[in-house]
């Protein structure tokens, strides 16, 4: 009795629903094909809604079949075998898919930002201002995203409710522990919100970091990678920009000033050098025409010292300009002062003129025989 029971129930409710299913499965693949087209015809001169259009394409893919299919398991009958699973599992597939979903979109939203804002011009200050603070909130919105997603699953098995009731009770020991252990995680989020807001550095950036020079390469939701100038990364955590003073060198602006520091003898005339710097600077293209000075900033016992100031657009052109005017410098005084470069001076006198010595008295005369 009870088979025939079953077999009439799948000869007549489960084959509605399957049927039911598999046609709303088919609509939404045709709504997801046509809405696309649409949606991409629409958007096509808005890179923000593009981007979002384009990243969204995958998971709005799988979230509208699996919304269908949770109308369809909602609405059949409670009789049927293994209903509560099936709704279950396709409720863990969809809040998956919804998750997905939001997060593709933020990307997208943020892809597109960076894409009305390119790097690659000259003057890029804005840019990489919008760079950076897209990027970081956008990670940060994914990761949050990403924990509201994963607790809603979570959510929806009875036996983690009541594990969370149960635990209640220990709730203080646990969120101590869970403080201290996560503290890197939530020091370092925190970080990367104060970064996006505060800029204290962009992407792009020219930093000074612990003696190093380089460009601020990535910054990602934990670290900044900071390209040396050699090649090598260094990988510094969020937390440590927020804690630690460095150097930025494009803060406002990515002009800068170099020196250039000479030590010649003190008999050395300064016009000569002067016209010369001031012809190299106006020969390099490095320099940016806005200041050539050279000063005596030292003299000590052996000679003085010079410091030459250059200026240039960017921190690079600026240190070949510095390699450029050293060498032109050296040059100039090697060809037509070499007698002024720097010398040790040494005075050297000869030995005392000794006394004559007293001439020594006659030996004795022997006489033989005495």
């Amino acid at each position: 009795m009870e088979f025939q029971k079953l077999l009439g129930l799948l000869e007549t409710s489960s084959w509605r629903v399957l049927i039911a299913a598999v046609i709303v499965v088919i609509a939404a693949l045709i709504v997801h094909r046509v809405g696309a087209a649409i949606i991409w015809r629409i958007s096509r001169n808005h890179p923000v809604s593009s981007a979002v259009a384009r990243r969204c394409w995958r998971p709005a893919r799988l979230v509208l079949p699996v919304l269908g299919l949770q109308v369809v398991w909602q609405a059949a009958s409670h009789t049927l075998p293994f209903i509560s699973t099936i709704r279950h599992g396709n409720a863990l597939l969809l809040l998956a898919g919804l998750t997905w979903l939001v997060q593709r979109a933020v990307s997208g939203v943020a892809q597109g930002i960076v894409a009305q804002h390119p790097v690659d011009v000259e003057d890029n200050l804005n840019a990489r201002r919008v760079h950076t603070q897209t990027r970081l909130l956008a990670r940060t919105v994914s990761f949050m995203v990403v924990v509201a997603g994963l607790s809603m699953m979570l959510m929806t098995f009875p036996g983690a409710r009541q594990l969370g009731a149960s635990l209640l009770a220990s709730a203080g020991v646990i969120g101590i522990v869970a403080g201290i252990a996560a503290r890197p995680v939530f020091s370092n989020l925190i970080a990367g919100l104060q970064l996006a807001l505060a800029q204290p550095m962009r992407i792009d950036d020219v930093l000074i970091v612990q003696g190093e020079w380089g460009r601020v390469e990535e910054i990602t939701g934990t670290y900044v990678v900071l390209k040396i100038w050699d090649e090598r990364r260094l990988i510094i955590p969020l937390q440590w920009f927020i804690e630690n003073p460095f150097e930025n060198w494009t803060r406002k602006s990515a002009h800068i000033i170099g020196t250039v520091f000479l030590w010649v003898d003190y008999r050395m005339p300064l016009a000569p050098l002067r016209e010369a710097a001031l012809r190299t600077c106006e020969a390099a293209p490095e320099w940016d025409k806005r200041l050539c000075l050279l000063q005596v900033t030292e003299a000590g016992e052996r000679g003085m010292q010079l410091r030459l100031l250059v200026t240039s657009a960017t921190s690079s052109l600026n240190w070949d300009l510095r390699c450029k005017v050293r060498e032109a410098l050296v040059d100039f005084m090697q060809r037509d002062y070499p007698q002024f470069l720097p010398v040790t001076r040494a005075e050297l006198t000869g030995p005392a003129t000794p006394e004559p010595s007293p001439p020594a008295p006659p030996a004795p005369v022997s006489t033989p025989g005495v």
